[in-house]
């Protein structure tokens, strides 16, 4: 018996890299099930799975439990309702790259992710990419964007993959992490490693002007090393987060600066909606905590979608 970390996954079949860096074809033993986890992946990569060989020969391998979980980013399933799908496990950050334009990433997503990484306490930072397409109002806009989040407590940094603009400070956010690299399709995800990591080779496509939407070019979660100790998880493009296990009584819990101010409403359930004597509110009308992000907080206590 052998402990290994999964590398890939395309559904059925996993990659499963050895202590020794041999990597294995590997599939789960019978059905597989995580108590209390209603997921459509029971093994997501970045975890650490026990391994026996089946066959050296061919290089595979079964797949017979999985270790304890440090943390994961789960979202709501597109095909099962009810059902999560677990993006990554073990991480020690994770980075979403955004773009203000072509594609448009709307703060209503930006809010999702950062309350599901949240909810995990998975440091996040946001990277603003595309800057060299951006008009100087865009700029001026996204200098704005990332003020908004930096004074709640998230670090952002503004890229350029075609002109090579703050690719080394990426680079050095990457450095001796497991890092889970999410967005759009189309936000130059890929684009961005290749400049810090050429060696990768890692497909890109153009954003197709129909619709102004990004064409997917990642099919399943992959993990690479940049460096040694230096990982990243990079995942296909998401169209929308749906939480989920998160109850709606919680959710303020995972907005920093709603945090700070959750023992000051007059009512210990408050929900900050309607409630009379909510500090929420109250901050929120005095310009202390951002409109757009109460925004956010409505739509994800009613379940509503998160592409506007």
């Amino acid at each position: 018996m052998a402990i290994g970390l999964v590398i890939r996954s395309t559904g059925s079949w996993y990659d499963v890299r050895s202590e020794n860096g041999h990597t294995y074809r590997a599939r789960l033993k019978g059905k597989f099930k995580i108590k209390g986890l209603k997921v459509t992946n029971p093994i997501a990569v970045g975890d650490r799975v026990r391994y026996e060989l089946e066959d050296e020969a061919e290089n595979t391998a079964i797949i017979t439990d999985i270790e304890p979980r440090d943390n994961y980013i789960i979202r709501q399933s597109v095909h099962k309702t009810a059902h999560g799908h677990i993006l990554a496990a073990n991480l020690d950050q994770a980075v979403l790259i955004v773009t203000l334009t072509f594609p448009r990433t709307s703060l209503g997503f930006i809010d999702r992710f950062l309350v599901t990484a949240e909810s995990f306490r998975i440091p996040t930072t946001l990277v603003f990419n595309k800057t060299d397409i951006l008009s100087e109002e865009g700029v001026e806009y996204q200098q704005e964007i990332q003020q908004l989040y930096e004074q709640i407590g998230y670090p952002t940094l503004a890229t350029s993959a075609t002109e090579k603009r703050g690719v080394d400070e990426f680079r050095a956010l990457l450095d001796q992490k497991i890092t889970l690299l999410s967005g759009h399709s189309g936000v130059g995800k890929s684009s961005l490693v290749n400049a810090v990591s050429p060696d990768l080779h890692l497909k890109t496509n153009e954003v197709s002007t129909f619709a102004n939407k990004g064409v997917h070019t990642t099919t399943f979660a992959e993990m690479f090393e940049l460096a040694p100790n230096t990982f990243i998880i990079d995942t296909p493009g998401i169209k929308e987060l749906g939480l989920a296990d998160i109850e709606k009584e919680e959710i303020s819990h995972y907005f920093p600066e709603m945090r700070e101010r959750l023992n000051q409403c007059r009512y210990h359930n408050c929900l900050h909606i309607n409630e009379p004597g909510c500090a929420i509110k109250d901050a929120v009308g005095e310009g202390e905590i951002a409109e757009s992000r109460y925004w956010s907080y409505l739509s994800m206590v009613e379940g509503e979608d998160n592409r506007r």
